[in-house]
């Protein structure tokens, strides 16, 4: 007899429409946008700008040129990879739902990719079209030519400064000359939509090869309005309250639009939020904290290393008088930092959890709600969780175990790895395994560290992420990673060993030893040493590098200050 799962629920559930993506953004009434709305702005110059209107003719220009000069869907939809590369362009949004208004799979690549990574993108994908912002042409020529792509199917854009440029490197014919347009197709069925590709992002591979992360017109609708429903049952209680209450949405684009919080934060919820994304073209912390109070950005999802900058820098000042809400997500944020960040940006700061296979976040947390026990939130609508054993037998609550997920926002696999695919699913098939670590108290939700990162001391397991978030509190201590390094003696043992960004001669290793001594448990002391770093490696978005930092302990001659 199989035992019953114990699953945890939402406080509410929502109907998720069955519509495409590009019919929610420009069709339906659940998109809080008018014509002349303005969905995307030039930071360094915001009257360099594109409003839905705009948008929407770009849409279907670009989706012409993509399916009557490069083929891309004439076989039909799902087939056809088109790898973007860029860095922050006002004209992403028009080039993705492009892609997908032809019956492409909008493929986004890192604009920190060198070329081999970019070509290994390429051949994964089997793209035979590759679009590069002008400032990572020099990659995608070099990319294209090692995977055979001829240069007159390399596209190299231009949206910044008023330029208006998407012209092939062999000819540079600019294609956004065409005005000729292409209507996208309507899909209503809902298991076309559950089914379709509509874009393949990918991981940061910290822990193996990147894999492509098939996301569908389901995943990416479901994690657009699910949110918004919320949000907008909030404002609804905020106005009974107050019927002078009003939100403008307004949001800054820094993070990379390759990753799951930049394609789903800049590209999809302002076109549904109804207000306009500034774009930055790479992150700058002085020029973010000037556009944040120049545009009186009122919210931002953001990362952890980024709320350790604003907690710690004497910069901050006033900048964010017009934020009413910011969010963290990509790693956990212990409850020190956030309570120094809520009190220096002067709102509520909620963390949400979720990865590239769930289109970003599983869980959220109302805005008129504030929790600083350092928890990742309730679970979003329509979602249901359960917490594993490794064998996976639901825990009790309040155990630690594997998080597993049920939602629309659930990804149906990995492109072209039927092996992957079947390894990230439960035995029956119907739960996602995340391969992180958490925990349930009180219908809030803990993420301990992913269960890979773990590290195993005498049978006890230290979760890397708890003695950053402890390591980072001190005010000496700028930044921190936390890694596992083998015991010198053969036991099989790990030895936590930290990785700082601070000064030595203000803070000494057996200082920052004590500091672990004083406030953590036996089997989470620093027995593998200190190591001071300029700075910690980490992913363009925010996800610390831990494969770096075991390739440099294996490089070490030895253990430093090591011992049982």
């Amino acid at each position: 007899m199989v035992a019953p799962t114990k699953q945890y629920l939402p406080h509410k559930d929502y109907n998720v429409p069955n519509i495409d993506i590009l019919s929610l953004i420009f069709d339906s009434p659940l998109a809080w946008t008018n014509e002349d709305t303005i969905l995307h702005a030039e930071a360094a110059d915001p009257s360099n700008k594109l409003t839905k209107a705009d948008t929407r003719t770009l849409t279907k220009r670009l989706a012409h040129v993509f399916r009557n000069k490069f083929g891309i869907g004439s076989d039909g939809p799902n087939k056809d990879v088109v790898v973007c590369i860029s860095s922050g362009q006002i004209l992403l949004a028009s080039l993705f739902y492009g892609v997908v208004a032809a019956g492409g799979i909008y493929s986004a690549a890192s604009s920190a990719f060198q070329p081999g990574e970019l070509a290994r993108q390429l051949k994964q994908g089997k793209s035979g079209l590759l679009l590069a912002s002008v400032d990572c042409k020099d990659t995608a020529i070099q990319a294209a030519k090692e995977c055979n792509i001829p240069l007159s199917k390399v596209l190299v854009f231009d949206s910044m400064g008023h330029k208006r440029m998407l012209a092939d490197v062999e000819s540079n014919t600019n294609y956004l000359d065409s005005k000729a347009e292409m209507e996208w197709p309507r899909i209503t069925d809902h298991e076309e939509l559950k089914k379709s590709k509509a874009c393949l992002l990918y991981s940061s591979g910290t822990t193996g090869p990147p894999k492509g992360v098939i996301v569908s017109h389901l995943n990416i609708v479901a994690e657009g309005v699910l949110p918004q429903f919320m949000l907008r049952e909030y404002f609804k209680r905020e106005q009974q309250k107050d019927p002078s209450f009003k939100f403008e949405y307004r949001t800054l684009a820094h993070l990379p639009a390759a990753h799951i919080a930049g394609l789903q934060g800049y590209l999809i919820n302002p076109a549904l939020a109804g207000g306009p994304v500034y774009w930055m073209p790479k992150f700058d912390f002085p020029m973010f904290l000037k556009y944040c109070k120049e545009f009186k950005i009122t919210t931002f999802f953001t990362v952890p290393p980024i709320y350790l900058l604003i907690a710690k820098s004497p910069l901050v000042t006033d900048q964010f008088a017009h934020m009413h809400h910011a969010i963290s997500g990509a790693a956990p944020m212990g409850r020190e930092l956030q309570t120094a960040v809520q009190q220096k940006m002067g709102c509520y700061i909620s963390q949400t959890w979720g990865l590239s296979e769930t289109t970003g976040s599983v869980t959220a947390m109302p805005w008129d709600q504030n929790d600083l026990t350092g928890s990742v939130s309730p679970v979003l609508p329509n979602t249901r969780l359960r917490v594993v054993d490794d064998e996976e037998n639901d825990v009790e609550e309040g155990q630690e175990g594997e998080l597993i997920v049920q939602s629309p926002v659930v990804t149906q696999g990995y492109f072209d790895n039927e092996k992957a695919t079947k390894e990230s699913f439960t035995a029956d098939g119907l739960w996602f395994k995340t391969g992180d670590i958490g925990l349930v108290r009180d219908r809030m939700f803990y993420v301990v560290d992913r269960k890979k990162e773990l590290i195993k001391y005498k049978g006890l397991q230290v979760a890397p992420a708890e003695l950053e978030a402890h390591l980072i509190a001190h005010n000496k201590i700028l930044d921190a990673a936390v890694i596992g390094v083998p015991a010198p003696d053969g036991s099989g043992n790990e030895l936590p060993r930290a990785y700082v960004v601070a000064d030595k001669n203000a803070i000494s290793g057996d200082e920052i030893m004590k500091y672990v001594k004083d406030a953590l448990a036996s089997h989470k002391q620093l027995r593998g040493g200190v190591i001071y770093l300029d700075a910690i490696p980490k992913s363009p978005s925010g996800k610390i590098l831990r494969r770096e930092l075991r390739d440099m302990a294996k490089k070490e001659n030895r253990v430093q200050g090591a011992k049982l």
